[in-house]
């Protein structure tokens, strides 16, 4: 493996310091390294973090591929800086055996651009009706840690506290999509005055608050981890901050695009637009960037939610929910949180690195950027800036609701234990990592 010094790399966006990287691993950090028989990386000016980690990824396959594929989907991720991710279940077959999560685990290991931790199923098929095979899943090469029906929800009580009690006995985390069904028949969108105006079936935001409500109370009852997806409401966060002040085991998450759209854009009746669940008003994006900011709200996951042109290049109610959201993740967070000082580089590495690597258990990922350490590393520039143009995306998908927008940083280089991923902006062909660490 070839050997690398970074030169002049912002830590965190403080100290400027050289890394040595050598076998996969941060060798040395200082000043002006020896630079003989290895290759340099300029890093003036630019910021080093460690690898992303994506708690929320869709990656479509198996079943999808005309939407994504593992390789794609991990181009996509390393191109944003992410060095691992977790594909959420609801693919076709879905996964919910040992069979179908060690398919996923295996494609990530042939050809992944980053490491891949399937998500396992809570229930058989997205159903809702019976307990998948966790404890199996558990056991599997992939060793599976996070269980969730993204795309459902686990409506039934009953079966969320089983769920809950039962990955206990392997320290999983039950990962809710946090949505009432009964109360969201039909939905379109956050229900408001605008909804009422645009016709448009109303998505409350009750249909999400309850059943938080519900499921921190079930997490308390038994003594298990909980974790909300993609948090959207003032009054989520308001249950989240009570749940913790009580000393209940959940964490939370929030998408770039919930800190930044609101539902005034689903006045264009344009579908890219539509997600699940729906963008929200403008106060619901202040409180949601505040408790990213506080830590009542603990990660920043993408929901790189994938589609083939067929599937949003058509009228609303038609359309797909979902949007695609990895290469523009740290761009988005840069331009909410960190250039309106809410959070400083530091607090970016702890929401999108250390804290989502360790609400999914994976040790060798979420590391700090020290001596001894893997070599799992993104340099990123901040002052750099660009114009979002769907078909300059490394996703399959050109899904993006940012196009036309103008967003801040670029992703320069990003190293998977050591081996470049990404280089000068550019993923790197070929560079599939065969031995991924357990």
């Amino acid at each position: 493996m070839t050997a690398y010094v970074i030169r002049n790399a912002s830590i965190l966006g403080a100290d400027v310091a050289d890394v040595r990287i050598v076998d996969g691993v941060i060798a040395e950090i200082g000043t002006t390294l020896d630079t003989s028989d290895v290759e340099v990386i300029d890093a003036d000016g630019l910021i080093a973090l460690p690898g992303l980690v994506d708690l929320h990824t869709h990656l479509r396959e198996p079943g999808r591929e005309d939407a994504e594929t593992v390789e794609t989907g991990t181009r996509s991720a390393a191109a944003g800086g992410f060095t691992l991710v977790h594909a959420m279940a609801n693919t076709d077959p879905v996964a919910d055996t040992a069979g179908v999560v060690e398919q996923v685990w295996r494609l990530g290991r042939e050809h992944g651009y980053c490491d891949v931790a399937p998500v396992g199923a809570v229930t058989v098929g997205l159903a809702g009706e019976k307990l998948a095979e966790l404890g199996a899943m558990a056991d599997s090469a992939a060793r599976v840690r996070v269980f969730s029906d993204d795309g459902k929800c686990v409506s039934d009580a009953v079966l969320m506290r089983r769920a809950l009690e039962y990955v206990k006995a392997f320290d999983g985390v039950i990962a809710q999509h946090a949505q009432e069904p009964r109360l969201t028949e039909g939905a379109q969108m956050n229900e408001g005055e605008l909804s009422g105006v645009l016709g448009l079936t109303g998505w409350p935001a009750v249909a999400e608050e309850a059943i938080i409500a519900r499921d921190v109370l079930l997490a308390e009852h038994v003594g298990s981890r909980l974790h909300v997806c993609h948090l959207s409401t003032r009054g989520s966060v308001e249950i989240v901050r009570w749940a913790k002040s009580r000393g209940i085991d959940v964490t939370a998450e929030v998408t770039p695009h919930h800190l930044l759209l609101t539902d005034e854009l689903a006045a264009t009746y344009d579908p890219i637009y539509k997600v699940n669940p729906p963008l929200r008003t403008a106060d619901d994006v202040a409180a949601l960037r505040e408790a990213l900011a506080e830590g009542v709200i603990d990660i920043v996951a993408t929901d790189h939610a994938p589609h083939p042109s067929e599937d949003k290049d058509c009228e609303w109610a038609a359309a797909a929910f979902g949007m695609i959201g990895l290469e523009t993740a740290l761009s988005v967070v840069q331009h909410t949180m960190v250039d309106t000082g809410l959070l400083d580089w530091a607090g970016v590495a702890d929401r999108m690195s250390a804290r989502p690597a360790a609400i999914g258990r994976v040790a060798s990922h979420g590391r700090p950027l020290a001596v001894g350490e893997p070599a799992n590393i993104v340099l990123y520039d901040p002052s750099a800036s660009r114009v979002v143009r769907p078909e300059d995306t490394v996703s399959m998908s050109r899904n993006t609701p940012y196009r036309g927008i103008e967003l801040p940083g670029k992703v320069v280089a990003t190293f998977l234990r050591g081996r470049p991923t990404v280089l000068d902006g550019t993923v790197v062909d070929e560079a599939s990592v065969e031995e991924v660490s357990a």
